[in-house]
């Protein structure tokens, strides 16, 4: 049923964003979780790409939803809304593989975040976490195949020319690890997936959007945040998402609320719940 249903997304594409994601922050916590009524012959690849979401954060944020064949009527969350990753920069690139999103914050007005939902590196080819920058922007790249990728593949040529068979998109940003870019992709289901080859991959709309925005040197930090705790109008908010390596997500919870002095004001049984969930949404654990 799940290959079958992929086939008709490829046959199919998927309409693009309408809803670029960029806010003002003030404190740690940007945007606001919305509510969608589901329309006959959606689905929810369709829905997320419209509202600028990942296919993992739909599918998280509304468990027992056919992705695919979603009852007409229905009412499912969408899950924009974002607890900031602490990060060593608070400008240029933050990406946090757990959530598979990347946020950007403005050179010139660092209050200014913009977000994008990204696919990431497979298990066994994961994408890097560190300190990196951007050291070449590309338009219309050509993709050489790495000889690993040809050794799986082996009737793929050497290089693949721009155009609609070139997995890497219309454009790129190569870091100062240079076998990793962020570029844009041919496959738009694939975002907010671990599909790559330790790559980070956005919808077409937003790697042109994000490649106008950035500039060459600037900071790319990327983290790997299963757990995010902030604090916003009195209350205590934990963001947990199931980044699948087996971590003790509620141990990793304490320690967010521990490195923000929040422990004393928070439920145990409601920390408990959010990481056994794993929902991807803001949850209020205050006690």
């Amino acid at each position: 049923m799940f290959l079958a249903s992929v086939a008709v997304l490829i046959s199919c594409p998927i309409t693009a964003s309408s809803f670029a994601a960029k806010y003002q922050r003030e404190g740690t916590v940007i945007g606001r979780q919305k509510d969608y009524l589901i329309k006959a012959d959606e689905s929810l690849p369709e829905i997320a790409r419209r509202y600028d979401i990942g296919f993992g954060a739909i599918t998280a944020a509304n468990p027992g939803v056919d992705p695919f064949v979603p009852d007409p009527g229905h009412r499912i969350v969408l899950p924009t809304e974002w607890i900031l990753p602490d990060a060593p920069i608070r400008n240029g690139i933050v990406i946090n593989i757990a959530e598979m999103r990347l946020f950007l914050f403005s050179h010139d007005r660092p209050e200014i975040v913009t977000t994008f939902p990204i696919g990431i590196g497979d298990q066994g080819t994961e994408t890097p976490v560190g300190m990196f920058t951007v050291i070449e922007k590309i338009r219309n790249p050509a993709w050489y195949v790495p000889e690993s990728i040809r050794k799986e593949q082996p009737d793929l040529p050497a290089v693949v020319p721009p155009g609609p068979d070139n997995p890497m998109g219309s454009h790129a940003l190569r870091l100062s690890k240079r076998t990793v870019l962020i570029h844009g992709t041919n496959r738009p289901w694939g975002i907010g997936s671990r599909v790559s080859h330790g790559c980070i991959r956005l919808y077409q709309e937003d790697i042109a959007e994000l490649f106008g925005m950035i500039r060459r040197g600037a900071p790319v930090a990327i983290v790997n945040q299963p757990v995010k705790a902030a604090e916003r109008g009195g209350r205590v908010y934990l963001q947990v998402h199931d980044n699948g390596d087996g971590r003790d997500l509620y141990a990793e919870g304490l320690k967010a609320l521990e490195s923000k002095n929040l422990t004393n004001r928070v439920d145990l049984k409601k920390i408990r719940k959010a990481s056994r969930e794993r929902k991807g949404l803001l949850v209020d654990v205050t006690n």
